[in-house]
């Protein structure tokens, strides 16, 4: 069995993963939230060893009694804290909700020829979000950085595994402090920070395993020098669960945020900031991501409907036509725009409209934004031959048929539950010998969704006000 062990944005998941099968076996997801609050009652901000403690339970549970070939530890692309020489958490851990940094970024972001190198260097925009500038915010308040370790939430719990401290090319990449054409730690950034690569944990792939150490085995109830991998990134696992490591192939990932990812064979930036370029395991990705999604959906059925499920208030039909207008920047934008002090809200509202059209177009105007990150990855990186759909919009069936007919392009839903745990056994097997290559993983269709072409146009036609809405919003900041 592989045991596959993740510290997401909102919960801790566990995967037993059986190679030779390569099916799953047993899964716990989902039903383990972090029981921790916000750290001083800050959005965006973790206790480390508490996200670490909940994940080691929830290993240990799933993994009572079973042989483990392999622990691979996985995490997020955005985040970071700060620990002392002892490595005892200096700093809670700040993940991309985190908004501390957006004064920051703002002031950085005024100068172009700042902004142009540091995107054409790292392929990350200068955006709150990103821990390069959680780490600036630091700096600029007076933090010292003399005799710390600085690392990623998910390096950290490898390092409380391995008793080593590695981090992956493609987790760093999404921090905003990798060097995309060096491949290594940006040398201008860290300058800039004060701090050195040797503060940092080293660079690693998934082949470089580490074994788990006696204090590890010991909270895991596992024998000591099970190999265990350096740790990936959801957004990549993601990728590599669907079978889209290979050329064409998009990956469309709808969660608490929501992702667009496409691999490329070398570095893709456009000249004017839209989207980004990260590192999967094995290549480059293309992609766009937006901070409004499920969260945004969430918030809606929470203030609209409290007493409602998901499924009671979309078995009814609504007019689209007649919907009101909502821009989903309950959490500041990402893609395409990055205006991380951006806000959203319900637009052209009247009396006449319904809470229920108001959910309704949460729904869409998360799509049309999305549907925006689409236009600019393909003016990009191309044209997919075809997009895989995953995450929480599985679960509604009219939602996924929506993103069907906003994005006037075939849907195919993946027969895969908890891609980024799968991913994470793909990985597994590969260090483990059951499989050769990242890529030869293929993941069957389960569902293909057409869209309407009556509904398209329909949409094409809102989503035209809805760009309105959005460059008004732009040309009022400006």
């Amino acid at each position: 069995m592989i045991l596959v062990l993740e510290s997401s944005t909102a919960s801790v998941k566990a995967l037993l993963f059986n190679p030779q099968k390569a099916n799953v076996v047993r899964i716990a997801a989902e039903s383990y939230p972090y029981e921790v609050s916000h750290v001083g009652g800050e959005t965006g901000t973790q206790d480390a060893d508490a996200i670490f403690s909940q994940m080691i339970r929830l290993g240990r549970d799933l993994a009572d009694g079973t042989e483990i070939e392999a622990i691979v530890p996985t995490g997020t692309f955005h985040s970071v804290l700060v620990c002392d020489k002892a490595m005892k958490p200096l700093t809670p851990t700040f993940t991309w909700e985190y908004a501390g940094a957006k004064g920051t970024a703002a002031e950085l972001r005024a100068s172009q020829e700042y902004t142009d190198k540091y995107y054409h260097r790292t392929g990350c925009m200068v955006h709150a979000l990103y821990p390069a500038f959680q780490l600036l915010r630091l700096k600029r308040q007076g933090f010292c950085f003399d005799n710390t370790h600085i690392f990623t939430q998910s390096g950290y719990n490898f390092w409380k595994l391995t008793g080593e401290r590695r981090e992956t090319k493609s987790t760093i990449s999404g921090s905003g402090m990798l060097n995309i054409h060096k491949l290594e730690y940006d040398g201008e950034l860290f300058a800039e920070i004060g701090i050195t690569t040797g503060q940092m944990g080293h660079l690693a792939d998934y082949h470089e395993t580490v074994p788990l150490s006696a204090e590890g085995a010991k909270l895991l109830g596992l024998k000591a020098g099970i190999p265990v991998l350096p740790s990936y990134p959801d957004g990549a696992l993601n990728q590599t669960a669907a079978g889209a490591l290979v050329p064409g192939v998009m990956t469309c990932s709808i969660g608490t945020s929501a992702a667009l990812r496409l691999s490329v064979p070398q570095p893709l930036i456009p000249e004017t900031p839209s989207t980004w370029c990260y590192l999967s395991p094995v290549s480059w990705m293309s992609g766009a991501a937006t901070n409004g999604a499920c969260n945004c959906v969430d918030w809606a059925k929470n203030n609209l409907f409290p007493h409602n499920s998901y499924s009671d208030i979309e078995k009814e039909p609504v007019d689209f036509s007649k919907m009101p207008f909502f821009l989903p920047f309950l959490f500041g934008e990402r893609c395409p725009g990055w205006q991380d002090s951006r806000q959203g809200g319900f637009f052209r509202l009247h009396s006449g409209h319904s809470s229920k059209d108001m959910y309704f177009s949460v729904l869409e105007g998360i799509l049309f934004n999305l549907y925006q990150c689409f236009e600019s990855l393909c003016a990009t990186a191309g044209v997919p031959r075809h997009i895989q759909l995953s995450g929480g919009v599985l679960n509604s069936p009219v939602w996924k048929q929506m993103c069907a007919d906003i994005f006037g392009q075939e849907m195919r839903c993946a027969k895969v539950s908890q891609a980024s745990l799968v991913g994470g056994a793909v990985l597994g097997m590969v260090a483990t010998g059951w499989l050769d290559d990242p890529k030869s993983y293929t993941v069957e269709t389960q569902e293909l969704i057409a869209p309407d072409a009556e509904k398209h146009q329909l949409f094409e036609e809102r989503y035209r006000t809805y760009l309105e809405l959005y460059n008004e919003g732009a040309s009022s900041r400006a």
